[in-house]
């Protein structure tokens, strides 16, 4: 890395052109490097900011870190929040937040490295491509130590990284944590049966029989990508939404004027799957399009059939991998219902800066057996899934 560097500190992406941003290895479909993910690009993470959802009256302040050569290019940036809660973050907190405040500490607030609302894995120190990531990545994980001791918050969590991301955390000390998800693998099939074929006959008959079943009561999947995604589209979709994000969370995060924000910026880097019967649409789920990746986000519906939101979240996410000859599906967080309809357990991991000795010592115990037992889960699921043994 060559010549004298700054780290700068923004509250907002509203100042930062998004060729620069989008120059990063992995937010911009054009940049080299990391494969995209389009939760990492600028549309995204601006239109989180600018619809509202991501900002200081939602509880997530902007403390995004820029890392600049001395003739201001931009070799890396760390999307940052300055947190007030733990909501929206899926690797769960709260029991460490509860501790320290019965200790008679302060958890809140805290920093946040992460895509808010969004439990997939990508990009968390972004570097420019052909610019020493190692030392990079070294400087931009000391900065996030020394933004936390500056503003004297409780931590810094970075959530959901990359395995290169996480050997630069933890060479600067950082807390390494485990979690689990289920992600489908395309192991170069031809269609949907293709796939089909490499499972048990027990299992392969029951999925076909689940997709018959939900396809009932004349049930149509649309596919909608690009031009597709009209308001009324989205209209209809967040009604779905709202209704499903009501009862799963009390207050959905997002708003209408996010999705229109994405339609606008980003369609071509979305699918959404929507079902229809009698003229109108029922239900449906949005999926993001990375170079390699289908990302599975949020799904909701009007209408209660059974099996449709397998049908629709899942085993259509793994069509459309197929036939676009992405490599993998994330469907997103938990659920072990993945399992059997083809989606294998992998690990996530975070990394965690706790600097006051006490907190810290008793969140590296908690991890140490937290990480065992998430290794061993894993073991355990891996013989339970549905392909052929052998």
């Amino acid at each position: 890395m060559p010549g004298d560097v700054t780290l700068t500190v923004s509250p907002s992406f509203a100042d930062m052109p998004a060729s620069d941003w989008e120059a990063l290895a992995g937010a911009g479909p054009q940049a080299a490097g990391a494969p995209y993910n389009p939760f990492v690009s600028h549309a995204f993470l601006s239109s989180l900011e600018e619809s509202g959802c991501a900002v200081r009256e939602s509880g997530w302040l902007g403390q995004h870190l820029f890392l600049r050569s001395e003739d201001g290019a931009l070799l890396g940036a760390v999307p940052c929040y300055l947190k007030s809660h733990s909501q929206g973050e899926y690797v769960f907190d709260h029991g460490w937040a509860d501790a320290f405040e019965r200790a008679g500490g302060h958890y809140y607030p805290k920093l946040q490295v992460s895509v808010p609302f969004t439990p997939a894995t990508g990009p968390r120190l972004l570097v420019r491509d052909g610019i020493a990531p190692d030392a990079v990545r070294h400087a931009l994980a000391e900065g996030l130590k020394t933004l936390t001791d500056k503003l004297g918050v409780s931590s810094v969590h970075v959530t959901f990284a990359r395995d290169e991301d996480i050997a630069a955390l933890d060479d600067a000390g950082f807390l390494l944590r485990t979690d689990q998800q289920f992600h489908f693998f395309n192991r170069g099939y031809e269609n949907y049966d293709d796939f089909l074929g490499t499972l048990a006959s027990r299992k392969r008959k029951a999925l076909k029989k689940e997709r018959r079943t939900a396809l009932e009561n004349g049930i149509e999947i649309e596919w909608l990508t690009g031009a597709g995604l009209t308001e009324a589209v989205w209209d209809d979709f967040f009604a779905f939404y709202l209704d499903t994000g009501s009862r799963k969370w009390g207050r959905p995060y997002l708003n209408r004027r996010f999705f229109s924000l994405i339609g606008e910026r980003m369609a071509d880097d979305i699918l959404l799957v929507m079902a229809r019967r009698e003229g109108r649409y029922i239900a449906g789920a949005i999926n993001f399009i990375g170079s390699d990746t289908l990302f599975g986000r949020n799904w909701g519906c009007i209408e209660h059939h059974p099996f449709l939101h397998f049908e629709v979240c899942y085993h259509q996410a793994i069509e459309f991998a197929i036939a676009r000859g992405l490599s993998t599906v994330e469907a997103g967080a938990q659920g072990q219902h993945k399992l059997a309809r083809g989606y294998e357990p992998v690990t996530t991991r975070s990394a965690h800066y706790i600097p006051h000795p006490g907190l810290r010592r008793a969140v590296a115990q908690y991890l140490e057996l937290e990480r065992r037992d998430v290794a061993e889960i894993n073991r355990v699921l891996e013989t339970h899934t549905p392909f052929r043994k052998g």
